[in-house]
């Protein structure tokens, strides 16, 4: 039998009522890849239905792509690397250091704290998720605290507190908080999308009969 078989089966003889439990069942004969793409198949044939669309993304790495998902991934790395360049690219001098503050204030004050909420608390769309306006508030708090912590811990390394400590430590906070934001909202979609309920429109034919 085939996969689209074996699912076909499982979901007739009410074994599993989700994608979910269609893991469960044949993981040990196929991946997780292979599964879903062979549930999209049957959906694509008409030969099932699903209240809601699996996940297009099998792995990180095509979830990363998706700019419908990361938009705001892809800005905080642009606005590090902004700050990097602004910092040693561009002249102490006015008016063009005034791209340096305003670079420099958001790269302090908002991304180290935005980043770790979105890392804490990938959520948007539930009930209790935090709100935009919460979600500002505590960015720039943790962004207050954060950083001095920071510069609190390089005073006790051997580099200290220098302008370049200072730049590459907040970087590679920044950007590890928001892979790590977007590894767990890969993770939750994905699990959000796998829990939805599936019926057999051959079984259902079935029944009409």
């Amino acid at each position: 039998m085939t996969i689209e078989d074996l699912i076909l089966k499982a979901i007739d003889e009410e074994r599993a009522s989700n994608v979910k439990g269609v893991i469960g069942l044949l993981g040990g004969k196929f991946t997780e890849a292979e599964i879903l793409e062979a549930v999209k198949r049957l959906e694509d044939k008409e030969k099932i239905e699903l209240n809601h669309n699996i996940p297009a993304h099998h792995s990180l790495f095509q979830y990363l792509k998706n700019a419908d998902y990361n938009l705001w991934l892809y800005l905080v790395f642009l606005a590090s690397i902004g700050v990097s360049a602004t910092i040693y690219l561009i002249p102490a001098i006015y008016p063009l250091v005034i791209a340096r503050w305003i670079l420099g204030s958001l790269f302090v004050l908002f991304l180290p704290g935005y980043t770790l909420i979105e890392a804490l608390f990938p959520k948007r769309l539930e009930p209790k998720s935090l709100d935009a306006i919460v979600r500002l508030a505590l960015s720039i708090g943790l962004s207050l605290a954060i950083t001095p912590l920071i510069g609190l811990l390089l005073n006790y390394t051997p580099w200290g507190i220098r302008l370049n400590t200072i730049v590459i430590s907040l970087t590679l906070f920044t950007l590890t908080m928001s892979l790590v934001a977007a590894h767990r909202k890969f993770t939750l979609s994905k699990s959000f999308h796998i829990k939805h309920t599936m019926t057999s429109k051959r079984a259902e034919g079935n029944e009409k009969k």
